[in-house]
């Protein structure tokens, strides 16, 4: 039993999945709402203060790779196209772009626009974690239905 938490808590970890992908196994598994949240949430959030830490580090030092530069360069211009968008709202926009499950957004990418924002590290934190908070209610109303998660299911 404990191995399939780790499986499911090292798929919200993953990036481009996270926990958009990690919710509906956690129901394919049949785990309760609580459980696939909890594991997921920090499953998700793990990465995140490394990433908030050296994420831009790590983007420009891989652009310069051959055969992989060209889609991390890409990734640096998406970010930075993003970050240009949050201006004066940048901790509202850094949540509701972590929040609303969209592919390409999330924890990850989150954590990326804002290092190009240059976001304080506890502010950034602080809005990451609230849209993945709030991603998982979104994706646990998604997965297991708006009835069921709200106990009212006959």
């Amino acid at each position: 039993m404990l191995k399939k938490y780790w499986y499911l808590f090292a798929i919200s970890m993953l990036p481009i999945v996270e926990l958009r992908g990690g919710v509906p196994v956690g129901v394919g598994m049949g785990f309760p709402f609580w459980q696939v949240y909890l594991v997921c949430v920090l499953g998700n959030l793990l990465p995140v203060p490394f990433l908030l830490l050296f994420g831009r580090r790590l983007l420009v030092w891989l652009a310069d790779w051959p055969y992989v530069g060209n889609f991390f360069r890409r990734v640096i211009e998406k970010a930075d196209k993003a970050a240009r968008g949050f201006g004066r709202y940048e901790f509202f926009g850094l949540w509701a772009f972590v929040a609303i499950p969209f592919p390409g957004t999330g924890a990850w990418t989150g954590s990326v626009a804002a290092t190009f924002l240059r976001m304080p590290l506890s502010r950034a934190l602080l809005a990451i974690s609230l849209g993945v908070l709030t991603a998982g209610i979104v994706m646990g109303v998604a997965s297991y239905g708006l009835l069921e998660a709200i106990g009212i299911l006959l």
